[in-house]
């Protein structure tokens, strides 16, 4: 029988990451990738495995291809320890590991506290749909962004049904907080790559493009007050970045 690890990349998840652990006891092997952690997640992590690495990356598709070279087994699930496996899905994995070598899109069901958040998002802010689950061997990230790394697969990417629960933000506190880092990251690839575009005029055309997307094309306007800050949040995202961008170079 083939074998399935999950990896997952952490940086101080004590409050979150042991639950995601225990949806995981389907799998024969959990590898950890500890990233300047300095709170308990660690000492959380040793209850379910010995397969530990710590280290300090600035690169978010480096940190990520440490965990799946850390892996051994033929599949490789690569999860957060914001998210949880169904029943569902595992009863689903379990029947797809067999396959040939292959990828597997997975769906994303994104929660902001106790509630489920289908419409609205962009990548930006939330994906609803990741590429998280392959065969060892076929899959490389690119190591040049801070945020959203690209990645290369040798293989044929199909698709399960079941979703992985995200439990992406605990409230709009947290929601506001996360478009912060992330807008910050985006500035540091854009100075990293010496590409800081922008600017009032085209970042209002983006504002527009964006925010109908979120709240027109991806239905955002069914969340209600939540969906237009959501859409809000998505088409600020460029011009923010590129004004933390100019404002540290």
């Amino acid at each position: 029988m083939l074998k399935i690890s999950a990896v997952i990349v952490a940086h101080n998840e004590e409050k979150k990451i042991e639950a995601c652990l225990k949806s995981l006891y389907f799998v024969d092997e959990i590898v950890v990738v500890l990233d300047k952690c300095t709170d308990r997640t660690k000492e959380i992590v040793q209850k379910f495995t010995d397969k530990i690495t710590e280290g300090s990356w600035n690169l978010e598709g480096a940190r990520r291809n440490a965990a799946l070279s850390a892996a051994s087994g033929d599949w490789i699930l690569e999860i957060d320890a914001d998210e949880r496996i169904s029943a569902e899905l595992k009863a689903e994995i379990l029947a797809v590991k067999n396959s040939a070598p292959c990828g597997f899109f997975i769906p994303i069901a994104n929660y902001i506290g106790k509630r489920f958040v289908k419409f609205g998002w962009l990548r930006t802010l939330g994906v609803l749909q990741r590429e998280s689950l392959t065969f060892r061997g076929l899959k490389q990230y690119h190591e040049d962004k801070e945020i959203h790394p690209t990645f290369t697969l040798n293989g044929k990417i199909k698709s399960l049904k079941n979703p992985i629960i995200h439990l992406v933000d605990d409230d709009v506190f947290d929601l506001i907080a996360r478009f912060n880092r992330y807008t910050t990251w985006k500035a540091n690839d854009m100075i990293t790559k010496n590409k800081i575009r922008g600017g009032f005029l085209r970042s209002t055309f983006d504002f527009k493009l964006r925010f109908f997307k979120s709240f027109v094309i991806k239905k955002g306007y069914k969340e209600g007050a939540l969906g237009f800050l959501i859409a809000l949040l998505s088409g600020l995202y460029p011009l923010v970045s590129y004004l933390k961008a100019k404002e540290k170079k």
